[in-house]
């Protein structure tokens, strides 16, 4: 009977010893996104993890082993509140752009990228966690555009200031004598997901054209003898040196753009920015004047600079695809308008981006 009794005691401490243990087991929370290397992702507890496979516990299909040679990252989801309808949004490496402004979010650490898009390329780097900076250019190499962003976090994690300049040269297009800047300030709340961005800051440029250089020219004349005996002369068009106009465009500029995440892999943005500002040009007079010397008398005066009031505005909407935490596709249609001197020229700018982290 005490054999029995012993017996028994033993068989319900063990059915208790697992009983808890089961409980354990099922009640683990911990989440973590697994991804094959085929794309699909799986939300769910790793229940058992050897050196051949994965067993993993999913709430809508329940459990699955994994080969692990067919897992391409795991990733701890620390917060679960990003889950919505069976996806985990996560954040983007190229969150802290828009279509060409950008917000106050640093560029994380390692998560350097590219872009390339219908007018060029462009390559931006985290030099740290506050700072980055870029470089900007077209297809053909010119003008070239260098970008540095400083940016100032607050202790709201939502809250995010920077500075921003930007260098730029016409390039070998216009033997470098081009410049021109762009400096500003960046406000944005919110997070890497969804945000809002207002920025001001003052830009001008420099085209570094040529224009004549004033003064009074004379076309040389050589005198020609024809076959009959009698003289003629040719006159030929003077040679006019020229030199670098002072032509300056310079206006402060405003912006407001936001982005906001609707699914794992899509979302929205709103991009614009507002110049209001002048543009100092100076213009020549040419007057002939050759009289019985020559018809080829040129007479070069400049004007002085003349100031016209100018503003510039566009709006960009459009939608950025996430493929994967490496590479994601957007695109946007921007109306651009342009008020100089009395006229109004109106025209749309469709824009197709490639961003690709390296």
């Amino acid at each position: 009977m005490k054999n029995l009794l012993a017996l028994l005691f033993i068989s319900f401490l063990i059915s208790f010893s697992f009983n808890i243990y089961g409980q354990v087991e099922s009640t683990d929370s911990t989440l973590c996104l697994i991804e094959k290397n085929d794309g699909t992702k799986y939300i769910a507890i790793i229940l058992s993890d050897d050196a051949r496979e994965l067993l993993i516990e999913t709430k809508t299909i329940g459990k699955i082993y994994i080969l692990k040679s067919e897992v391409k990252r795991i990733t701890l989801i620390e917060n679960q509140d990003e889950i919505k309808n069976g996806e985990l949004r996560e954040e983007s490496p190229f969150s802290t752009r828009y279509a060409f402004t950008n917000n106050a979010l640093p560029i994380k650490r390692n998560d350097h990228y590219a872009m390339v898009n219908l007018f060029g390329p462009e390559v931006h780097f985290a030099v740290n966690d506050r700072l980055n900076i870029g470089v900007m250019t077209t297809w053909i190499g010119s003008p070239l555009v260098a970008v540095g962003k400083f940016t100032i976090p607050t202790s709201n994690k939502k809250v995010n200031f920077s500075i921003a300049s930007m260098l730029g040269t016409t390039g070998y297009l216009n033997s470098f004598r081009g410049l021109g800047g762009l400096h500003w300030g960046t406000f944005t709340y919110g997070d890497r997901k969804n945000n809002i961005s207002l920025s001001a800051g003052f830009g001008y440029i420099r085209p570094g054209t040529s224009q004549e250089i004033p003064g009074v020219y004379i076309g040389d004349s050589t005198i020609y003898t024809s076959a009959d005996g009698s003289d003629y002369v040719n006159y030929n068009y003077p040679n006019i040196p020229r030199q670098a106009n002072n032509d300056l465009l310079k206006a402060p500029i405003i912006s407001v753009a936001g982005i906001f995440q609707i699914t794992s892999s899509a979302s929205i943005f709103f991009d614009s920015m507002f110049a209001f500002g002048e543009v100092e040009r100076s213009d020549i007079n040419r007057d002939f004047d050759g009289g019985d010397i020559s018809p080829y008398i040129i007479s070069i005066t400049e004007n002085q600079l003349a100031s016209n009031q100018f503003a510039a505005l566009y709006l960009m909407p459009g939608m950025r695809f996430q493929k994967n935490e490496n590479r994601a596709f957007q695109i946007a249609v921007a109306g651009v308008s342009v008020w100089d001197s009395g006229d109004n020229i109106t025209f749309p700018l469709p824009l197709l981006s490639w961003f690709f982290k390296f």
